[in-house]
């Protein structure tokens, strides 16, 4: 009972250069602005996680080669140059979403893009700073007045 025979990720990780190769990445995506960005979340090491953890070896696949395709171009462009090969990557990415048929992977930029926002937003960083954040709220208001250009609630 105490020994698991699922393998699901045992034969994958991601190195350290890796993960900070997806903090990168993820400040590209969430900068760093009047609050702190994904690489201050630690989301690259969120990613790996979920992505050994969680996806079936045919994603982790997927996952890994399209990072290191991404990194062999991000990594020799100019800081504005990956800015826009990231949002040329995200356009691409939902293009092939919207064509794919069902036994297609998905592109490995809708994966690094929906565990940035995924990592960030659940970290104490994002709940707290990026979006209001209220440990105990108390009771339950269905309607909350919302002025144009306040946060988003965490709880």
């Amino acid at each position: 009972g105490c020994k698991s025979t699922d393998t699901k990720g045992a034969a994958f990780s991601l190195t350290n250069e890796q993960i900070a190769f997806l903090d990168e990445v993820a400040e590209t995506i969430i900068p760093t602005t009047n609050t702190p960005g994904a690489k201050a979340a630690k989301v690259g090491e969120f990613m790996g996680v979920i992505v050994t953890d969680c996806y079936e070896a045919k994603d982790q696949k997927v996952f890994k080669d399209g990072l290191a395709a991404l990194a062999a171009k991000f990594k020799a462009a100019a800081p504005d140059a990956q800015q826009k090969m990231i949002v040329d990557l995200d356009a691409e990415a939902k293009k092939y979403q919207e064509t794919k048929k069902e036994d297609q992977p998905t592109h490995h930029f809708t994966m690094i893009k929906q565990l940035t926002l995924w990592g960030y937003f659940s970290s104490e960083i994002g709940a707290t700073q990026a979006l209001r954040y209220v440990a105990i709220p108390g009771k339950y208001e269905g309607c909350v007045p919302y002025k144009k250009g306040d946060k988003a609630w965490a709880t």
